[in-house]
């Protein structure tokens, strides 16, 4: 069985209505109290599975879960145990799941791990439930409040945190629906969309752990030997791709985290799916342009918050070595919006659930394998030209010239990463490879140029920032030519991979 849901944050100050909301007839309120079991090494997790027995009022199931194809989608199986006993407490058996692609998961990570299950942590949870009939969909509405229990590891008092989430899980129907109901609520409840599920908030209590590392980009997965795809199938894939780099991170900071990496890779993720919709639009129906703006808002956003954390980490050293005095930057603009600002922002929520919907659906109207085919090819060689052209003159270029190449060179790497898997995998990695010294080269330019602007505004209330300004100026034509030096590369080193072979 496969799972569609949304999971959602909840403001302090919303719980009240949504508690009131989910009161109404045809409610129910139930008792689950959970234990969770892993490997010592944590192998499961580590391979997205979770492996459960729950309480659910006077019963006991077990339950096996994995991550499934898309951001919002789960492998599932379920086995009811019976009426709860006094006996001695139930043991977590793997070979409930005999046969099912959940059980087969789950089979293989233990057996390449080696070792036996244990109990890890516990949850204690009350959950409010609601079923709505939209149209043909049925759609479970989930408010769970509670406790994730994990021993001490010293044998103290247990660790515990706090649960209060809302889910939306589609029972059966269109999950086109699903999302819209999702939207209604989110706008409604002010919530904000989590990843973080109750096992992995299980484990890091057990590991003493407060976030997750960054989440980094990676490629759509093509199914092998299936030929080229169409064009709602390449949307979906790509868009799926993008939101799974952007969604656990997004999560954290919404959660109050501000790590450098995780707000760079947000924005990379946000970078890319821009990409994609700007790229793949002509492909088929179903992107909104009205999901742009505010992606770009959070980007602008985040992009001012990581361009103080270059400054401070990376430029004021550099500085500190050439012999520059201690430069003290204004403080922080008390008026602009916090990167969980940015992500919380409502708009940029309506849109990323837009996007889920979008990349769950089943279905889409898109150009033929061959037309798809097609487009990309015009597409990847048009940005190829251009960026080959202009880099032969890039010390000529004026400054605005020079960002627009930067931009166009990312979307040549981010459209060949989305679809060179399609075309040729193994000549499409050795072409994005190709492009990573231009785009490195391009970026250090780039950060000195933002740096400039940055430090000639500070030198109006700090004198000191006339050095910054002094040197870098005096920079700028070296770290243009290194950058024009890098452009002049690609010409031999990256190879058109979408190029048929009699071309």
């Amino acid at each position: 069985m496969t799972e569609i849901e949304f999971k959602f944050d909840i403001p302090r100050a919303s719980l009240p209505a949504l508690e009131a909301a989910l009161r109404g007839p045809g409610s129910r309120r139930t008792h689950l109290q959970a234990r969770y079991f892993d490997t010592p090494q944590d192998d499961l997790a580590a391979h997205g599975v979770a492996l459960r027995l729950r309480k659910e009022g006077p019963r006991w199931v077990q339950t096996a879960k994995a991550l499934g194809d898309g951001p919002v989608q789960r492998l599932e199986h379920n086995v009811d145990l019976g009426p709860a006993r006094k006996s001695a407490p139930l043991q977590a058996d793997p070979a409930r799941h005999a046969d099912t692609p959940v059980g087969r998961r789950l089979a293989h990570v233990l057996q390449r791990a080696g070792t036996p299950l244990v109990e890890v942590y516990g949850t204690d949870i009350w959950r409010a439930t609601q079923e709505l009939q939209v149209g043909a969909s049925r759609i479970e509405i989930a408010l769970d409040q509670g406790r994730v229990l994990a021993p001490a590891p010293d044998g103290g008092l247990p660790r515990s945190a706090v649960v209060c989430e809302l889910e939306l899980e589609l029972l059966a129907g269109d999950v086109r629906d699903l999302a819209c109901v999702a939207a209604e609520w989110a706008a409604r409840h002010g919530l904000t969309l989590s990843t973080v599920t109750k096992s992995e908030r299980g484990l890091r209590l057990a590991h003493g752990r407060s976030t997750r590392p960054a989440a980094r980009a990676s490629a759509p997965q093509w199914p092998a030997g299936s030929g080229f795809p169409d064009g709602a199938t390449v949307q979906r894939a790509v868009v799926g791709a993008c939101l799974a780099q952007i969604l656990p991170n997004a999560s954290e900071i919404a959660a109050g985290s501000e790590d450098v990496e995780q707000i760079h890779q947000l924005r990379v993720g946000l970078r890319r799916l821009r990409t994609a919709l700007r790229e793949l639009a002509p492909l088929g129906t179903g992107l909104q342009p009205a999901w742009e703006a505010p992606l770009v808002q959070a980007f602008r956003a985040l992009g001012a918050r990581r361009d103080q954390q270059q400054l401070q980490a990376l430029m004021q050293p550099r500085l500190l070595a050439a012999g520059s005095p201690l430069i003290v930057l204004p403080p922080v603009d008390e008026s602009a919006p916090t990167p969980a600002d940015a992500v919380r922002d409502a708009g940029l929520q309506a849109a990323l659930v837009g996007l889920i919907g979008f990349a769950a659906a089943a279905d889409g109207t898109g150009l033929a394998p061959q037309a798809t085919q097609r487009h990309l090819r015009q597409r990847l060689g048009k940005l190829h030209r251009r960026v080959g052209k202009e880099g032969e003159r890039f010390e000529k270029l004026a400054p605005e010239a020079r960002h627009s190449l930067r931009k166009r060179l990312k979307r040549l790497r981010y459209l060949a990463e989305f679809v060179g898997a399609c075309f040729a995998p193994r000549r499409a990695a050795q072409f994005t490879r190709a492009l990573e010294p231009a785009q490195d080269a391009l970026g250090a330019y780039y950060d000195e140029v933002v740096a400039l602007e940055s430090y000639r505004a500070a030198a109006e209330q700090e004198p000191r920032a006339w050095f910054a300004v002094g040197w870098l100026q005096a920079r700028a034509p070296h770290s243009a030519h290194q950058a024009a030096l890098a452009l002049a590369e690609l010409a031999g080193a990256a190879r058109p991979f979408w190029r048929k072979k009699k071309d």
